[in-house]
């Protein structure tokens, strides 16, 4: 990278950045209304309540459930997460389920980012209807396309193989992560593209070169919403995947509490270890999805 182009990303930065005054800094921080405090705390309670009983029933034994279902484990059982991490199954549909989700969100970042770069920054005919037909894909649910794309999915010879659930997943994911995109790139200055041009740059110079780094927050929370949207789905490999060995954790869920329904707690275990990556993956990376989305809305 040139002086030129880096004194223009840095005078670009420093336009950006917000400035607070000194009055500002010095003042104390408000407390909000107590009825919000008090509405948050529900919502709260409400989504962490059924994890957080999910994760102590799988420490406990049926006994324990049945006598008291909303009680703490007394004593702990640990054999019932052993036994699910000492299972093939498991760590069979665990590498089925990070290969769907790997790919799909491999897919959905790189092809999310070409279109958005093209819908951004060049202009053309239609390109007003291309934008509006991904920002309709957002109001078209997998439920509704799931006969048809059986279909499809059934002629092109994709049934019980992971391929002909990661690519329905990449179209599924592209209108939110072009949604996103779009204002993130629209929002680099031409500046900073002319004087990658003045500098020998070309377009798919500047587009490597430039746009993604300038680009990395957005890219990076599409990346983690198509992970946890590929791991969670449950539709989609419910009607294309067939035989155990090519399930998913979520169908990995489904099938073990049939054949272990009289055992809750090992149910509830194996349910705990399925969702655990997913619910790490969010926790580490939640505040680069408000500040991807918060630079989204701002471009």
């Amino acid at each position: 990278m040139s002086t030129r182009t880096a004194d223009w990303l840095g005078s670009a930065a420093k336009s950006k950045a917000p400035g607070r005054r000194r009055g500002d800094r010095d003042k104390p921080a408000k407390w909000g209304s107590p009825a919000v405090y008090f509405v948050a705390l529900v919502f709260i309670a409400v989504c962490v309540a059924p994890v957080l009983y999910i994760v102590l029933g799988g420490f406990r034994t049926n006994a324990q459930i049945t006598t008291s279902p909303a009680g703490l484990p007394h004593p702990w059982v640990f054999s019932n997460y052993s036994n699910v991490l000492k299972s093939n199954t498991f760590w069979g549909e665990f590498a089925n389920s990070a290969v769907v989700a790997l790919v799909s969100t491999v897919g959905i970042v790189i092809l999310g980012l070409m279109v958005s770069f093209v819908l951004a920054r060049y202009d053309f005919k239609l390109k007003g209807a291309m934008y509006s037909l991904f920002a309709a894909g957002l109001m078209f649910p997998l439920v509704i396309a799931i006969t048809p794309l059986y279909i499809v999915i059934k002629d092109l010879g994709l049934v019980d193989n992971l391929a002909g659930v990661i690519i329905p997943e990449i179209a599924f994911g592209l209108p939110t992560t072009v949604i996103i995109l779009v204002p993130f790139l629209r929002a680099i200055p031409k500046e900073i593209e002319e004087a990658a041009t003045i500098d020998g740059a070309g377009r798919l110079g500047f587009f490597f070169r430039m746009v993604m780094p300038l680009s990395l927050p957005g890219v990076v929370t599409v990346g983690i919403l198509a992970f946890i949207g590929s791991w969670n789905n449950y539709v989609l490999p419910l009607y294309i995947l067939n035989s155990q060995a090519n399930f998913t954790l979520p169908l990995g869920v489904q099938a073990f509490s049939s054949q272990y329904s009289q055992d809750t707690a090992k149910v509830l275990a194996f349910t705990s270890l399925a969702m655990l990556p997913a619910l790490v993956f969010f926790s580490i990376f939640q505040k680069r999805i408000v500040g991807g989305l918060t630079g989204a809305v701002k471009g």
